[in-house]
């Protein structure tokens, strides 16, 4: 005969080195409809996201001459220094607005080969002991800050659920290519309202970044959370506004001409869109930020020359060039992540071009 299973029966005894309850805590955080209600979007500034939306179709899908160009921190670490460097873009962004489409970088998570800092929203204070309720309101305040700038606002959707709580405020989204593979983040774009590059992957092919292009584009049923925090099946459209980020690796560069080719050709023969992002940071600058300035002229010289399916560029840039450690006495607008150009290359450089 089946006897019941009392508690102790269920109870799985703690191995040397296993977490036990006491370790692994957990935080209770706001619902995505608590956040929006505490920080909402004003109606003005969800106008003009939307306008900032459909810009970047325009231009992503060739009815716009202009050129995309995200650019910003690699990741932002200090908000006080991300809105004076966002200000000066604003004003530069206004100047070149008949060549460029200008969109700020707002990378608030970061995807970490081991471990380290994941970013302002995981970890706010950067004390390694983590914030994931303080991180949202800042990151989200953050956010509508950028907004009311009046620039289209740019970030990395890594967690899933994290875009529950701060999609409505970001125009441009990245899959970075340690994700492009993932069947979650697929399934996640299918279901985002605005423009989302998939870079290649980490080894520099792109068969994995165009196979996620073809799944976002078809609906989707995913596990999910409702605005209430309740667990959910989220069904999604799908999504006809991604496209390839080119950005090199495993020391390979893939910013070329034939390149280029090569790529446009490929996205053809799958039939998706054979719209081009050049990322002139990472393998492609060989992790050494000032490349990024010659990849930048070499990709433009191709669209000069003809090269109509190059729609974009993306650039690392912060106010100090260069990047740090991090610690007790940081400089002022330097990276803590990624090395990037400073301000007064990126200025230069946008009007050189």
């Amino acid at each position: 005969m089946n006897m019941p299973l009392s508690n102790a029966t269920l109870e799985t005894p703690a191995r040397a080195g296993q977490p036990t309850d006491e370790e692994n805590r957990t935080m209770i955080l706001p619902t995505p409809r608590q956040l929006r209600h505490d920080l909402p979007v004003p109606p003005v500034l969800a106008q003009q996201i939307d306008r900032h939306r459909e810009a970047i179709r325009r231009v992503l899908h060739g009815d716009d001459p202009r050129t995309l160009v995200v650019v910003g921190p690699c990741s932002i670490h200090d908000e006080v220094a991300a809105l004076e460097y966002s200000e000066k873009l604003a004003a530069l962004a206004d100047e070149v607005s008949d060549r460029f489409l200008i969109v700020v970088r707002a990378y608030l998570e970061k995807p970490r080969t081991t471990v380290g800092w994941k970013g302002l929203l995981y970890d706010p204070e950067r004390t390694g002991a983590g914030d994931l309720h303080e991180g949202l309101i800042r990151c989200r305040r953050l956010l509508l800050n950028l907004a009311e700038l009046g620039l289209p606002i740019a970030t990395e959707a890594l967690s899933p659920m994290a875009m529950d709580y701060l999609a409505d405020l970001v125009s441009w989204s990245a899959i970075g290519a340690r994700t492009t593979e993932s069947q979650i983040h697929r399934e996640l774009v299918s279901g985002l309202p605005m423009p989302v590059g998939f870079k290649n992957g980490t080894d520099g092919g792109m068969t994995v970044a165009i196979n996620a292009m073809k799944s976002a584009a078809h609906g989707h049923h995913r596990l999910g959370l409702s605005d209430n925090g309740v667990p959910a099946m989220v069904t999604t459209a799908g999504n006809p506004d991604t496209h390839l980020v080119l950005r090199g690796g495993r020391g390979l560069t893939n910013y070329d001409a034939g390149s280029i080719a090569e790529a446009v050709d490929a996205l053809t023969a799958a039939g998706v869109s054979p719209a081009i992002m050049v990322d002139c940071s990472h393998d492609n600058a060989r992790k050494q930020a000032e490349r990024q300035l010659d990849i930048a002229r070499e990709v433009m010289a191709q669209k000069r020359a003809g090269n109509g399916h190059i729609r974009g560029l993306m650039l690392e840039s912060f106010l100090q060039p260069g990047r740090q450690d991090d610690g007790d006495e940081l400089v002022y607008g330097c990276s803590i992540t990624d090395p990037c150009i400073g301000w007064e290359q990126t200025e230069q450089l946008l009007r050189s071009l």
